[in-house]
């Protein structure tokens, strides 16, 4: 198991509309991952299975999408996977170990936005 490194990925627009499905099909292209995960698809993730990295239903936590060519993080992907990690849309499975790791990772978007992650309330 492991939280994927922090990329400090350019954020996209505040407005940008989040669908996480499509954002997964052009981060999936846009990392050359048809067959496989690679480690520039791992990048767009906070969170994936290290034993089982070669499938893509290994990873979670998807913050960002391609923007203009770029992998951007966008904010209402980053606050869909903060609502997840607060117990929204049934929370996430992750062993209790990277919880806090995970929360951090996402944390530093927040900042990034501007704003205190939830659980910092």
């Amino acid at each position: 198991m492991a939280v994927t490194a922090f990329q400090d990925l350019p954020l996209a627009d505040r407005d940008h509309p989040w669908d996480g499905a499509a954002a997964e099909k052009r981060v999936r292209e846009w990392a050359g991952a048809t067959e496989e995960p690679n480690a520039k698809y791992r990048d767009a993730h906070v969170w994936y299975d290290a034993d089982a990295k070669q499938n893509f239903t290994a990873y979670k936590l998807l913050v960002a999408d391609v923007v203009d060519g770029r992998l951007r993080a966008v904010p209402r992907g980053v606050m869909a996977a903060g609502n997840v990690m607060q117990g929204g849309r049934g929370g996430v499975d992750l062993p209790g170990n990277d919880v806090d790791r995970v929360k951090s990772h996402l944390a530093k978007y927040y900042r990034k936005m501007g704003e205190s992650a939830p659980w910092q309330d």
